[in-house]
């Protein structure tokens, strides 16, 4: 018998009614607005390291590395995509997080090591994609000095300024009271995501036609030439915790369907919009990462948009590196409204009667409608944006930071929770072929983020004993 939790709806004096069948607010996403969430959450700064991640690896290695996380994202997202409401897929009780998605099919520790896995996830996006806006913002009043003052000054801009800069409007934004009220935002993150992503791959395009020798191989960066035996070893390992960070979603895939409409049912919408968005981004980030190669061969930078392999025309760099600023903006936002929900649930059932984390004050602002401010959310989001922009600051180091999260989460998140909650969900025969295979795949992915994992904390160590803090920032 099949476990339905349903709610009477409210109806409005026109007959439509305006609550959901779990009594929340009528959803009214479709898959273009999730697939403009999709796009958002994926297309970030991932982009812009995949030139330097298949400069590591070379012409072969790299471009199947790169479609192999395309296509394990994919699959595993369609599992994902089956576990949002259950136990049935289609009328079963909703889940509105990742969290509670793992809970309701597998349970107990498993739930509490999901739950350290995503946040410690969610938290380190929210400051890599501070350093990475802060970087852009940079690279902007760089581009200028370069065109000003030609391409031998040494142009050195601290980028703290534009980190708190960043934090100030996150600020403000993060007083949005929930995730439904940002797919505004997300669509103008995703069109600034095919923005820059184009402008990079022009750019990268011109510079091939144009001509000049760069050195390319199938094996990418040459031991003895390039780098030493073991950095080779290391910054592959890190160019695959590159390119997993770059795939990395299924941490907010729930939260994204969540703000699906009931009809057509929402795993169907849900993997249709999976299915858009992983194959848009895969296409850019081949383009990307394979031009940006055959554009700077084996020097290519660890960001090609900030690392100065254009100088000119300095205003399309510069308007390259506002669409990334502007695009993270929106992408911070959509990583970490899961935090802000986590968070606020969680005390508002811990003090129920708590006027300061509970109450909520009608504030009127001119030319819009009143708008709902409660302290406590002021007060902690504020405050988590503060520490992501301090952290941000103490670790401003672009590839490493993204090698590390990318590793850290692909395997639990990506791979390891919905592979499992299928398996259980469908009541597999162990030791069946489909079993034995999805472990085998699950294991292999663990194998490939411990390696991409120490590979990114070699270089992060190296980076801090070079990095002089409070210091400008080339």
């Amino acid at each position: 018998m099949s476990t339905m939790h349903i709610e009477t709806p409210q109806t409005l004096p026109d007959g439509s009614k305006n609550f959901d069948e779990d009594g929340r607010a009528k959803r009214t996403g479709t898959w273009v607005t999730a697939s403009a969430h999709i796009i958002t959450a994926v297309i970030g700064s991932g982009v812009l390291s995949l030139a330097w991640a298949i400069a590591q690896m070379g012409w072969v290695a790299g471009p199947a590395v790169l479609f192999a996380f395309s296509f394990i994202t994919y699959f595993t997202s369609t599992l994902l995509a089956d576990c949002y409401r259950s136990p049935d897929p289609v009328h079963g009780k909703r889940n509105y997080t990742y969290s509670e998605v793992v809970k309701a099919n597998l349970g107990g520790r498993k739930f509490q090591l999901c739950g350290l896995a995503q946040y410690i996830n969610l938290v380190g996006v929210t400051i890599g994609y501070t350093i990475t806006a802060s970087i852009s913002m940079v690279a902007v009043k760089r581009s200028n000095c370069f065109h000003k003052h030609g391409h031998g000054d040494k142009c050195y801009i601290n980028n703290y300024p534009f980190m708190i800069v960043f934090a100030c409007i996150q600020i403000v934004l993060s007083q949005i009271p929930n995730f439904h009220k940002l797919s505004w935002l997300s669509i103008v993150a995703a069109v600034m995501s095919f923005a820059y992503s184009s402008i990079g791959l022009g750019l990268s395009l011109a510079k091939v036609a144009g001509g000049g020798h760069v050195r390319t191989s199938l094996t990418g960066v040459q031991v003895g030439v390039d780098v030493s035996g073991i950095e080779k070893v290391w910054r592959m390992f890190q160019a695959i915790g590159d390119i997993a960070f770059a795939y990395a979603f299924s941490n907010v895939l729930i939260e994204i369907q969540d703000t699906l409409k009931s009809s057509p049912p929402e795993n169907r919408v849900m993997k249709r919009a999976s299915l858009i968005g992983i194959m848009t981004t895969t296409l850019f980030y081949v383009l990307c990462g394979c031009l940006g190669y055959a554009a700077f061969g084996n020097d290519a930078p660890g960001n090609f948009l900030t690392g100065f392999g254009f100088y000119e025309p300095f205003w399309l760099i510069d308007l390259a590196n506002i669409c990334i600023a502007v695009h993270l903006v929106g992408a911070y936002q959509v990583f970490v409204q899961p935090i802000f929900g986590f968070v606020e649930k969680w005390s508002k059932e811990k003090w129920p009667e708590s006027r300061f984390i509970n109450g909520e004050h009608a504030v009127k602002v001119p030319l819009c409608e009143s708008f709902s401010v409660n302290f406590f959310r002021m007060l902690w989001r504020t405050t988590y944006v503060v520490i992501t922009a301090v952290l941000a600051m103490l670790f401003p180091f672009f590839n490493d930071f993204l090698g590390l999260i990318g590793s850290l989460s692909f395997w639990p998140l990506t791979v390891y929770f919905p592979i499992e909650m299928y398996i259980k969900k469908s009541k597999m025969q162990r030791f069946s072929f489909t079993w034995t295979w999805l472990k085998i795949l699950s294991w292999v992915c663990l194998i490939i983020s411990i390696i991409s994992a120490v590979g990114s904390i070699q270089g992060l160590a190296v980076d801090l004993k070079k990095y002089k803090p409070f210091q400008a920032q080339q």
